[in-house]
């Protein structure tokens, strides 16, 4: 089994199953545990799993696989008043069991300004041969546009011809990007990206998780979908770091 096939086949049976026992075949021993719902190692999941509410299901919308990290990209129904969309990223060890695992989580929205869902759109890896290349895009983009504040380079790796956005409070295109900016610069909330601590790519999909403020500390993990050297995509989670968590590893 590769790590995609891994992490899938483990996710069914903890998430889906709620089987416990699946910790002892899934997860290693030395577990390390990013999540701020989860102590450390194999024993916090196995509680997690074992609490779970009788309505608690994942929805999942696509998974990314690169190398030994997988990343999932769903919903978390049951655990709370609003569903909850969800980004997962697990590392799978030498041995094939997970090694680590971080998580970014945030209420969904059902009324949008864009019409799209948060979860919505393509859900499988395409133009596979592209990785690479749409790895350095949004690298580069990150660098420039979002750590080094250049939005004057924003049609360099954004599409303006077609822009499809996820986040709830932005409509499609650069424009509707500009305005919810410019809503969240007028509430105090700036876009601030510090870190870049993660890239995952599989073809046409690049997730970005970054370490910023937005009105406060906060986890970026955003996706992007590119296509023909341009990203015409995007869903996020904006996940703010809370002061204590429940293990000492941090959430990146």
């Amino acid at each position: 089994m590769d790590a995609k096939e891994i992490v899938l086949a483990a996710a069914k049976e903890l998430f889906g199953d709620k089987d416990a026992t699946a910790v002892d075949r899934w997860v290693a021993r030395d577990y390390k545990q990013h999540s701020t719902l989860a102590p450390d190692g194999p024993e916090g999941l196995r509680g997690l799993v074992a609490t779970a509410p009788e309505g608690f299901r994942y929805e999942g919308a696509r998974v990314i696989a690169d190398g030994d990290l997988v990343a999932m990209h769903g919903m978390y129904h049951g655990v709370a008043p609003q569903p909850l969309v969800a980004f997962d990223l697990f590392r799978v060890g030498a041995d094939g069991k997970l090694a680590e695992h971080w998580d970014a989580l945030t209420p969904q929205v059902t009324d949008t300004a864009s019409g799209r869902s948060q979860t919505d759109g393509p859900a499988t890896p395409s133009h596979l041969d592209e990785t690479e290349a749409n790895r350095k895009l949004v690298a580069d983009f990150a660098e420039r546009v979002l750590k080094g504040a250049d939005y004057s380079a924003l049609t360099e790796y954004i599409s303006t011809e077609s822009y499809h956005q996820h986040n709830p409070e932005a409509a499609d295109g650069l424009d509707g990007f500009g305005a919810a900016a410019a809503t969240w610069a007028e509430q105090g909330k700036n876009l601030v990206y510090k870190t870049i601590h993660q890239i995952v790519a599989e073809g046409d999909f690049v997730l970005l998780v970054s370490e910023g403020e937005f009105g406060g500390p906060v986890a970026f993990w955003d996706l992007f979908r590119v296509r023909n050297g341009l990203i015409v995509e995007h869903w996020d989670v904006v996940a703010p770091i809370p002061a204590r968590l429940p293990h000492d590893n941090g959430v990146f």
